[in-house]
């Protein structure tokens, strides 16, 4: 069971001031998110494309992007990055129904701090923009390998709907496409 987080836990949007921490912490935590076989080489190449500071940067012009950083006594802990729209992917777009849809891109956090209260935490809040945001679905791709997570993400509400691809290094991962319906909170 997740411990209370503690008082000094905080949620924001994420600032290019924040950029140095955002992007260690990518880097950090992305392994987590890999089943296993994948290559270090293949990790390196995606977090050098998907998560640098010139990525980020990216995303943060991108006004259907919102990145959020959460921080523990000032140090980076989690974040999220999510995207409103229409799914991109053809796989999602035939499983993920309802719109406006809602899409929760990255969801990281340290593994020191799992278990703590920070993910629940993160999730509050990306949940929260979800909801001001209008948005009638929230969905994500977890890879089928990753049960960890997957009981997070049921935990809070989310169901497996379908399966869609995602792609390390030109080697293809089998994820489930999870979607939670409002109410958010």
């Amino acid at each position: 069971m997740d411990r209370e987080p503690a008082p000094a836990l905080t949620t924001a949007p994420v600032s290019t001031d924040d950029l140095a921490d955002l992007v260690a912490l990518a880097a950090r935590t992305f392994p987590l998110a890999c089943p296993p076989g994948t290559t270090d080489d293949d990790i390196d190449q995606f977090v050098a494309e998907h998560l640098s500071a010139a990525a980020f940067t990216g995303y943060l012009a991108d006004p259907s992007r919102h990145l959020v950083l959460a921080r523990q006594h000032d140090q980076p802990v989690g974040y999220a990055m999510c995207v409103t729209g229409e799914p991109a992917d053809p796989e999602v777009a035939a499983v993920v129904l309802d719109r406006p849809a809602f899409e929760i891109n990255k969801f990281y956090t340290d593994p020191a701090w799992h278990g703590s209260g920070v993910a629940a935490h993160l999730m509050t809040a990306v949940l929260d923009l979800a909801r001001t945001g209008g948005a009638k679905v929230c969905w994500l791709g977890v890879n089928q390998q990753n049960a960890r997570a997957q009981r997070f993400y049921a935990k809070h509400g989310f169901q497996v709907v379908g399966t869609k691809h995602f792609d390390v290094g030109g080697q293809l991962h089998d994820d489930f496409v999870m979607v939670r319906a409002q109410p958010y909170l």
